[in-house]
């Protein structure tokens, strides 16, 4: 089997980049995406064996540097400030490029399902990081079944279902987080 060229591979991504921002998701496929890079189409197959792995790419890196974004973002403003702000974050990529990247997806594959689930991972590893650097939380809390990568787990099962019914309103998660949380 030859060695995939990084470079080509990052050259590639970014073509079907420019089509996706030009002429839409819908426009990006192996024959567009060959022609934009100025490839063959056979070259094209060596990195991505359908449209669907070219929008799987796509969107895995969208969300990647998402996730980067929040990582750097964090302020020490407490957890419960921190999830309110990812959930903002994210509602509003939702809203503008994210959900219509998702949605072209249709039915994902195994390979796109196990890629969001380990972004998810990298999500929860943000939130439990966040959670532990909290200083109002009082340590004592934890313990006789709850402890933080549970809660973690908890909070971000929660936020998950936040966003993907953007109707709710997300209040009264945050006041139970609190009061959990802070005693109060």
């Amino acid at each position: 089997m030859r060695k995939k060229d990084e470079t080509l591979g990052e050259g590639l991504l970014s073509a079907a980049r420019r089509i996706a921002a030009e002429k839409g998701l819908e426009a990006v496929n192996i024959r567009a995406l060959a022609r934009e890079a100025g490839v063959a189409t056979g070259t094209v197959y060596n990195y991505y064996a359908s449209k669907e792995d070219i929008l799987l790419a796509l969107t895995e890196e969208y969300w990647q540097g998402v996730l980067e974004e929040m990582a750097k973002a964090q302020t020490g403003e407490g957890f419960v400030f921190q999830v309110e702000a990812i959930y903002e974050l994210l509602k509003g990529r939702i809203q503008r490029d994210g959900g219509q990247l998702m949605a072209s997806l249709g039915g994902a594959s195994h390979q796109g399902r196990q890629r969001m689930a380990a972004m998810q991972e990298k999500l929860g590893a943000i939130l439990l990081s966040s959670l532990a650097a909290d200083p109002k939380i009082e340590r004592d809390l934890w313990g006789e079944g709850l402890e933080p990568e549970g809660f973690t787990d908890f909070v971000l099962l929660h936020l998950l279902a936040l966003l993907r019914s953007p109707e709710k309103d997300p209040q009264p998660f945050w006041i139970i987080l609190r009061r959990i949380l802070y005693h109060g």
